[in-house]
């Protein structure tokens, strides 16, 4: 499973890490992904999304149907 936020589209980034001898090496940059629980009222159902702490605050935001919308139209969100 890919850490992806299902609402904001956040993934994982790549950069380098830099020592003290200033050697790079790749290291990656991953996104804060929790998996939530939410009620869809006009469904009547619970669903599982994962998403980061942005896409939380966006669900507190502008609510969640709002979000779903927005997600599967940017195309982040697969299947609700």
């Amino acid at each position: 499973m890919p850490r992806v936020c299902q609402i904001t589209g956040k993934k994982t980034q790549v950069g380098n890490k830099v020592s003290h001898a200033n050697n790079k090496t790749l290291r990656r940059f991953y996104p804060n992904i929790h998996i939530q629980k939410f009620y869809l009222a006009s469904e009547k159902r619970w669903i599982t999304l994962k998403l980061s702490a942005r896409g939380l605050r966006t669900i507190n935001k502008i609510g969640l149907e709002a979000a779903l919308l927005k997600a599967a139209e940017k195309g982040h969100l697969e299947r609700v």
